[in-house]
């Protein structure tokens, strides 16, 4: 496939219009959550969760809101896990374990896609309905379209909010989770196969065997004074709590129980080299400054490919893509960055490049790599049982950070 060159000096927007014709989706916009290790660092510095516990689930008025907003940076490892881990040491006790708690959820999915792959993409446990078709989110209900709409604004949601869309879309609905997730995909600029993928299957029971309902409750909960707004107030469609029934359990997937090769599922735990790289190669999943490779090679220019296929078929949002954008110019102020729109693989391939390891399967489509760098797990993977978050957390070994 033919290489074209970008101009990341460019306005992303300008960028987007100009280069990816035919690869994005939706509005040409960018969100309010900047990328860039230079605002990742800010947002990190910044970070106070006192009171985390008690407000992370909240959703209007946004000022009450407890989310960190990190999630955009913590899925391309402009922050690792294990430095916003560090960075919450000394907060209020309550507040800290809340949050480990989600930054150890998030290690889980990223463990549990690394062994399972692409049949993540399918229910493992409970016969929940996935493949069916469904459109765009509903509305005419005012707590579906302000999720939505701050959805296609922002391509960011609070996990409250994302479990409703879910919710609405596959348990009261009838839609299929596979196809709603792959919607919610293509606006998050945190989006991470791992955590959509076993979010959408926790919410329709597929991962658990108890879906979640969504009901009024939890919107006049959470987002006060919301319900007495909406036209459909008097004659609410989720008045109450959906009925449900306890999905049918699959027989067992093997490799939830245990993994035959956990160094393959964790990658190499040192430097692999096979030759003299000349340049680091960037995935999406490691674009910090820390990034292993980087850090071992200051002087090589660093090189991030636009997988032009991948896009023309995922028709990702322009804030997704903006995101990226933005975070490949902050680095280009700090060293040589060259920016790539065709095939990763082949560029892999024809280049002596070296690349951090990414705990994806797509990963495993890279040939003729001249040098591979660990991946910054916050916990090291084991062999034991990934069927829950509470059974794969009993087998954790110590943080590595």
């Amino acid at each position: 496939m033919q290489m074209s060159q970008l101009r990341i000096e460019d306005d992303p927007l300008t960028v987007i219009q100009r280069d990816f014709v035919g690869m994005y989706s939706g509005n040409l916009a960018l969100s309010s959550i900047p990328g860039g290790q230079a605002a990742a660092d800010a947002a990190l510095a910044t970070l106070d969760i006192a009171g985390y516990a008690a407000k992370r689930s909240e959703v209007l008025p946004r000022e009450a809101r407890g989310a960190s907003v990190l999630s955009p940076y913590i899925r391309h490892n402009l922050l690792t896990l294990g430095a916003v881990w560090q960075r919450v040491r000394q907060a209020p006790a309550r507040d800290r374990e809340k949050y480990q708690d989600e930054l150890l959820w998030q290690e889980y999915a990223r463990h549990l896609y690394a062994r399972i792959g692409v049949r993540l993409f399918q229910n493992l446990r409970f016969d929940a309905p996935w493949d069916l078709p469904g459109d765009g989110w509903e509305t005419g209900m005012a707590c579906l379209d302000e999720v939505a709409s701050e959805l296609e604004q922002d391509g960011w949601l609070v996990n409250q909010t994302r479990m409703w869309l879910a919710s609405h879309w596959s348990v009261r609905q009838g839609r299929g989770w596979l196809h709603g997730q792959e919607r919610m995909h293509r606006e998050l600029i945190d989006g991470s196969r791992a955590a959509n993928l076993l979010g959408w299957q926790w919410t329709v029971g597929a991962g658990t065997g108890k879906p979640y309902g969504f009901a009024r409750w939890q919107v006049e909960k959470r987002a006060p004074g919301l319900c007495q707004r909406c036209p459909l107030s008097n004659r609410c469609p989720i008045q109450d709590f959906p009925d449900t029934d306890t999905p049918r359990a699959l027989a067992p997937e093997p490799l939830l129980q245990s993994d035959p090769d956990v160094e393959s599922t964790a990658g190499p735990k040192t430097p692999v080299h096979f030759g003299t790289p000349e340049k680091v190669l960037l995935t999406i999943d490691s674009l910090g400054d820390d990034d292993p490779a980087l850090s071992a090679h200051p002087d090589l220019p660093a090189v991030f490919v636009f997988n032009a296929p991948a896009l023309a078929k995922l028709q990702l949002s322009a804030k997704r893509i903006g995101f990226y954008l933005q975070t490949l110019h902050d680095l280009a102020a700090r060293r040589e960055v060259e920016v790539l729109l065709g095939d990763p693989y082949e560029y892999a391939a024809e280049n002596k490049v070296a690349v951090t390891f990414a705990p994806v399967p797509s990963f495993r489509k890279f040939r003729n790599l001249v040098e591979i760098h660990p991946y910054p797990w916050l916990r090291s993977p084991h062999s034991g049982p990934v069927q829950s978050f509470s059974a794969w957390r009993k087998r954790l070994p110590s943080p590595s950070a």
